[in-house]
């Protein structure tokens, strides 16, 4: 794995800064950017480190904190180890700030992210990529429905009610994606049952998307955290192949990079 450097940085958006970590190979670059969207834990360790193993595959990740109007990360009190049935209390306080972030300002915010990486001296120019994890897969589909022309892939895993009856669904505005998609669900899932993985994909097909979406036999939501109850090893090593594989199809290195696209080299 390629050595990597990571820093927090703020970046300004319409309702004040946004503090996020941003991680990129230790080298001359410039690198692919990945737009990484957290769950709804917030950045933590383990979520730097998932950012971490991105960029040592050759990327240049941007882990934001998209909960900053409420204050910078950490927000929540966490245990090291994360069981939400052991303490349900957690999601007393999680709840209403996942509410309070809306589409719209999801979206707004989601410019401020893109518009900051197009700037960084240490990004490639062209699309990006953008992967997100439970809640944050929602925002990976809202922002290439949002930014077609910026965003080239999109991963997500574990994301629940993408294709719900709600005015304001995330399926209902995959007609305009240009990004390829992937989608890696969860077996055991109720807030992602299976008619709603055939509505997204169907809606996906009737879009003309470029995608795929698997259910991994199994994985519970959350199955990629390892600092939660929910992980699964074996299907969080699954997730990998398929996003580095979507990643290495989708976003170009520079030509005068010899390494084969997204990673490292040997």
């Amino acid at each position: 794995m390629t050595a990597v450097r990571g820093t927090t940085v703020d970046i300004t958006t319409q309702d004040g800064d946004a503090d996020a970590y941003f991680v990129r190979p230790d080298g001359d670059g410039p690198y692919p950017a990945v737009l990484f969207y957290m769950d709804a834990f917030g950045p933590r360790p383990h979520l730097r480190a998932m950012a971490d193993r991105l960029a040592g595959a050759g990327y240049a990740v941007l882990l934001p904190n998209v909960f900053h109007r409420e204050g910078r990360a950490p927000l929540f009190d966490l245990p090291d180890f994360i069981d939400p049935g052991a303490r349900p209390e957690l999601w007393d306080r999680i709840l209403p700030v996942m509410l309070a972030l809306t589409p719209d300002l999801a979206v707004r915010d989601a410019a401020a992210y893109l518009t900051w990486l197009a700037d960084s001296p240490h990004t490639t120019d062209g699309p990006v990529g953008v992967t997100g994890y439970c809640m944050g897969a929602a925002l990976a589909l809202r922002t290439a429905s949002a930014f077609p022309e910026r965003v080239a892939a999109v991963g997500g895993f574990h994301g629940g009610r993408l294709a719900t009856d709600a005015p304001d669904s995330p399926h209902l505005t995959v007609e305009r994606i240009t990004a390829e998609v992937y989608l890696g669900f969860a077996d055991n899932d109720s807030s992602m049952p299976p008619e709603q993985i055939e509505l997204l994909d169907r809606t996906l097909t009737e879009a003309g998307v470029t995608h795929r979406t698997e259910v991994y036999p199994g994985a519970s939501h959350g199955y990629t955290q390892a600092d939660t109850a929910a992980y699964d090893a074996e299907a969080a090593e699954r997730h990998w192949t398929a996003l580095l594989d979507l990643l290495d199809r989708t976003l170009v290195r520079p030509a005068a990079d010899s390494g084969t696209p997204g990673r490292p080299e040997s």
